[in-house]
């Protein structure tokens, strides 16, 4: 499979009369895309903002943040099972406004939203402080279900991120990024697997992949270049330093840098998709399961990355040791709850295998916030949020709060600059 994404950079975005892109602008027709998300009667307002790297401007509660993209060719369509038709991503042109995003904005259930600072200290911890951000201000009907709700919300995400991709359908990309796992002829390089659980634990606490919730799957073997093309979409509500968003998935640092290193002192072999449980029987199978793929594939060598903590914490252990009974050398990349003073227990389960751990950081680390001259959102949900406490936000706007708030923070693929060394 060979996969082009066509790299279209967006240096800005502003409101216009037409929806396109013009000299490294994205231009928005705020009312045109407002009516494609009030197609959905579970909501019952929807506001867009614009907001660019550098402004004073804070982003509460976020939900999800989407790339807008483009299939050009191929067999499948954007998102496919959920907006678009059913078909195997990974291959043709895919083309991608680099530097914008989509960011639904709006509480769902209250304290496993996030926030986005677009300057001062909060903003070098989040990724999307460097996009251009068009923001879906979401409100659903009055008495709407949780489970409801948060659909609606991820569907206006999706369908906004596709109707802003539909811009770049016909434009030569600034940049072009190749994709293709080509055989290695270099038999002594070490096989390396990437295994790649999903949070799957309901409860608002879903990741979906070709439009199936991945409570309902086995592990799967699937191209890496099917992950870099929008196979897998965010539908959950996890803390947002750990949460993996949509863009995140599509942009995941694991596969670029393995491929990065393929041919050269490793040879990547492939991704095995796997799913974070909650109860204990689904928790091993769902371990032996991704174990014994990795073990088919010949690896001799397995990434693992998490989503969340504490839970999740042992479906990441089980399958480190079960790997590694194999025979296979493992490394976890993982964030850390260590307390505020850093002198706590990082996670909530261990293993003995377990002795190449990468950290992100630790989420329980508390910064100051200044006051933001705009808030995109609702400020108040900051003293509820999972980060957040009563008497956090002070009467001038400002914040005292954990990282485990911002969105992106100590992202578990590696999605960012903060590390807590290794150990």
């Amino acid at each position: 499979m060979r996969l082009e994404l066509g790299i279209i950079k967006i240096e800005d975005v502003q409101f216009g009369e037409e929806t396109t892109v013009r000299n490294g602008t994205l231009y928005v027709n705020k009312k045109e895309l407002i009516g494609l998300v009030r197609q959905d009667d579970r909501l019952s307002e929807v506001d867009v903002e614009l907001t660019r790297p550098g402004e004073e401007v804070r982003i509460m509660p976020v939900k999800d943040v989407i790339e807008p993209r483009v299939k050009v060719s191929g067999s499948a369509e954007l998102f496919p099972g959920i907006i678009g038709k059913i078909g195997t991503l990974g291959s043709g042109r895919t083309n991608v406004l680099r530097g914008a995003a989509i960011v639904t904005v709006g509480r769902i259930v209250g304290y496993q939203e996030g926030l986005i600072d677009m300057s001062g200290p909060g903003a070098q911890y989040s990724p999307f402080s460097q996009t251009n951000n068009v923001a879906l201000i979401l409100h659903p009907i009055h008495g709407l279900a949780p489970h409801a709700h948060e659909e609606a919300v991820r569907l206006a995400g999706l369908r906004a991120a596709v109707y802003l991709g539909k811009t770049a359908k016909d434009l030569a990309p600034d940049e072009l990024e190749v994709y293709e796992l080509n055989p290695v002829t270099d038999t002594t390089l070490p096989r390396v697997a990437y295994v790649h659980p999903l949070l799957s634990e309901g409860l608002l606490h879903d990741t979906y992949l070709y439009g199936v919730d991945a409570k309902r799957i086995l592990p799967s073997l699937i191209h890496p270049n099917e992950v870099m093309d929008g196979a897998i979409v965010s539908g959950n509500c996890v803390s947002a330093c750990d949460k993996h968003t949509t863009y995140h998935h599509l942009n995941n640092p694991v596969i670029k840098e393995l491929y990065r290193r393929h041919g050269k002192d490793l040879n990547f072999i492939g991704v095995v998709i796997s799913n974070l449980n909650v109860t204990l029987a689904d928790k091993e199978r769902s371990s032996d399961y991704a174990s014994k793929l990795v073990k088919l594939i010949g690896a001799e060598g397995a990434i693992i990355t998490e989503e969340g903590f504490g839970n999740p914490d042992t479906d990441l252990m089980m399958l480190c040791k079960k790997i590694e009974e194999y025979g296979i050398k493992t490394v976890l990349i993982t964030d850390e709850y260590a307390g505020r003073d850093g002198g706590s227990q990082s996670l909530a389960d261990a293993v003995p295998q377990a002795d190449a751990v990468i950290s992100v950081g630790n989420a329980n680390e508390v910064i100051d916030l200044p006051p933001m001259k705009r808030i995109i959102g609702d400020l108040k949900r900051a003293e509820v949020i999972a980060g957040g406490f009563v008497g956090c936000l002070s009467t001038d706007g400002g914040l005292n709060i954990e990282i485990q708030a911002i969105m992106g923070s100590t992202c578990q693929l590696g999605f960012g600059t903060l590390t807590a060394g290794g150990y």
